[in-house]
């Protein structure tokens, strides 16, 4: 099929854009990489009477680093990330969660705040964003607003930001202990697919092997990535040695509300989640050692 008819325009700056936005409301949609967005105009399943075109914003592409956060720009190919040697040293959870995306065509032209805005529940930088506390930028005609990843995500495809506005920038906390490690673990049918679950963790240990800080999350398995606190919580000064891990996998499987669809059952999904979530531990332990 083809795409509705639609205007196209292309911005020189953020505030044009954003006042494109406030113009035309729900009838305008941004458009950087595409790689959501087109298929689902070319299915019709989206419509947009205005397609506002940020590829090519500048303000938008900046990659920073300070002592503890690292600050990707929304319109950053995903590409660029895994080619970034300080975002791969400060943020390496995300490089990890990026093999899993699509596939090298995908990755060249998706941006990492199009994944974030398109809200799959499958996706993996959306779940990296929730395990993580990242920091939303949205920026409209008049103000910018901040909210947290785990905050933004409601449902499929339906987050926290408003028809005028745009996600400008990612704020994500990188952790300063010496021994950190993490990995990032997916099930699906095959490999850049979409993800019948995914788990996600990061833990930083003593020199005695003990945890004193952890973080798990759980995608694909609901309607919105889960960031699984309580758990990362109860990791916390124990060795994590089998035992603990398979508690925390368990309480991570328990504490989602798994769906169910043509792919899997919500029991499947569930036992994927918490395999998954074993993995991903024993594997970040490692990382870490």
């Amino acid at each position: 099929m083809k795409a509705a008819p639609f205007e196209y325009v292309r911005p020189e700056s953020l505030a044009e854009a954003c006042a494109l936005l406030e113009e035309h409301g729900p009838d305008a949609k941004l458009i950087a990489g595409g790689q959501s967005l087109v298929p689902m105009m070319a299915m019709r399943l989206a419509r947009p009477a205005w397609l506002v075109d940020i590829n090519r914003l500048e303000e938008l592409k900046a990659i920073s680093i300070d002592d503890n956060t690292l600050t990707i720009g929304a319109a950053v190919r995903q590409c660029v990330i895994e080619r970034d040697s300080g975002a791969q040293a400060n943020l390496p959870l995300l490089g990890r969660a990026l093999k899993w995306v699509g596939h090298v065509q995908t990755r060249n032209r998706g941006t990492v705040g199009g994944s974030i805005v398109h809200a799959d529940p499958s996706a993996e930088i959306p779940l990296v964003a929730c395990v993580l506390d990242a920091t939303l930028v949205l920026k409209d005609a008049s103000a910018t607003s901040e909210v947290q990843a785990r905050e933004f995500f409601f449902a499929p495809m339906v987050t926290a930001i408003a028809p005028e506005q745009c996600l400008a920038e990612i704020r994500f906390p990188t952790w300063g202990e010496a021994r950190v490690g993490c990995a990032f673990i997916e099930v699906s049918i095959r490999h850049g697919d979409f993800a019948l679950v995914s788990a996600c963790a990061q833990v930083a240990l003593d020199e005695e092997g003990r945890c004193i800080r952890a973080a798990l999350g759980i995608g694909g398995a609901s309607p919105f990535p889960h960031a699984l606190p309580e758990v990362g919580e109860m990791l916390v000064g124990r060795k994590l040695d089998e035992l603990a891990i398979v508690e925390a996998a368990g309480a991570a499987a328990d504490l989602i509300d798994a769906d169910g669809d043509l792919h899997a059952t919500a029991d499947y999904r569930r036992h994927l989640a918490r395999v998954t979530a074993a993995r991903a531990l024993a594997s970040a332990v490692e990382d870490a050692q």
